[in-house]
């Protein structure tokens, strides 16, 4: 699955990116393709985080 992302330039020159698409997901490299790589990892974690979080939640309402 592909998702947007949005590249900004901070102050200090590193390059700060975000998946708007997963709130929370943000990451930064020192060159853009960094950045790029570095959101890879970023989304996958949060993705297995959020999957993590929706098990959960569906196994204590079967409890129920």
């Amino acid at each position: 699955m592909k998702y947007k992302v949005v590249i900004t330039e901070g102050e200090d020159g590193w390059y700060v990116i975000e998946c708007p698409a997963i709130p929370g997901c943000i990451s930064q490299g020192k060159t853009v393709k960094e950045a790029l790589a570095n959101i890879k990892d970023a989304i996958q974690g949060c993705l297995e985080v959020l999957n993590e979080r929706i098990e959960l939640k569906d196994s204590s309402n079967s409890r129920a």
